[in-house]
């Protein structure tokens, strides 16, 4: 029997691939659905106009937080989940019906949001935001939306520090922008927020990152070392950023598909997976010693080195893989 760190560790990866072949699996059916969120998904402002929607969301988080309107942000988030949710289901029964497990999500987050029901719906809302967003952003905006918040990740977190801040706040609201990484499985997040194991302070150990429904994140681990840990936490953002790469490859690269069932799949898409699994698998071995760290540095490095790798093998010109043969 393997040490319950590395069963927690086990879990975090499994949770990450789920998101991540969600997403592949749901963009033939969000592309055919019509469910493409701009005109032209090769135009670069795409990823400027998301990236300043995260930076006026996490402004609005940090004063919501300031001023006691915690319940508005956690009303927001469920809705958010319920929404991206709908679009999952969708993609399996027919809108009519897929409003029925989705108002489910929103009601089993706001009645009872043990560990279990806030990871079903993250892992929901993470694939579903991961597909809508792969294929709204061509390679291009896909890539200077991951280069950009590993930036952004590692100044919030390292310089300005407002990400600690933000994830001080959204550790207590038991929503689905962080998934929840039980060490035990008698664990019960219910039980410890009754407990006051939770110290809003930072004193539980935890990676916690904040996503704005699909947003960037910060990782911050506290220094105890996880093997004092009942649960440790991890942004959902984490997850979704990377994958977006993910499904944007699979959709505009002009690579050969992979004969993998279920899912549309090219190498650039997959060594993508790999490398974001990659980054995950370095970032969870510093979490373990109760190291520090932003997630997005990693995580969005290893699948962009990871897409270019396999754009390479594959035979695809940089150029054309990076969406630069069209402005040259």
């Amino acid at each position: 029997m393997f040490p319950r760190e590395y069963r927690g560790v086990a879990f975090v990866v499994g949770l990450f691939l789920v998101v991540q072949l969600g997403a592949l699996a749901l963009v033939p059916e969000f592309a055919e659905s019509g469910y493409q969120a701009v005109e032209n998904p090769d135009d670069p402002t795409n990823s400027v106009v998301y990236v300043l929607a995260i930076l006026a969301m996490t402004g609005l988080m940090l004063a919501a937080f300031k001023y006691d309107f915690d319940g508005a942000i956690r009303l927001l988030i469920v809705g958010v989940s319920a929404w991206l949710s709908w679009y999952v289901f969708s993609a399996l029964v027919s809108p009519l019906a897929a409003a029925v497990p989705a108002a489910a999500v929103g009601v089993g987050l706001l009645v009872y949001p043990e560990w279990y029901v806030i990871d079903t719906a993250g892992v929901l809302m993470g694939a579903g935001a991961a597909g809508l967003f792969g294929i709204s952003f061509g390679l291009l905006p896909a890539l200077i939306l991951l280069a950009f918040l590993a930036v952004y990740d590692a100044i919030s977190v390292y310089g300005t520090e407002h990400m600690l801040s933000l994830a001080e706040g959204v550790m207590e609201l038991n929503i689905p922008v962080v998934l929840v990484i039980p060490l035990s499985l008698s664990y019960s997040l219910l039980g410890a927020d009754e407990e006051g194991e939770r110290d809003p302070d930072g004193d539980d150990p935890a990676t916690t990152d904040d996503d704005e429904g699909a947003g960037e994140g910060a990782d911050v681990s506290d220094p105890t070392p996880i093997e004092e840990r009942d649960a440790f936490f991890i942004g959902l953002g984490d997850a979704v950023i990377p994958a977006v790469l993910v499904a944007s490859a699979a959709t505009f690269s002009p690579a050969a598909g992979l004969a993998v069932p279920l899912i549309g799949i090219n190498l650039p898409a997959l060594l993508a997976m790999v490398g974001s699994l990659a980054g995950l698998l370095v970032l969870m071995s510093w979490v373990i010693k109760g190291r520090p760290h932003a997630g997005l540095p990693l995580l969005n490095g290893g699948a962009i080195g990871g897409y270019l790798i396999g754009s390479v093998v594959a035979g695809v010109p940089l150029a054309d893989a990076m969406g630069l043969a069209g402005f040259l």
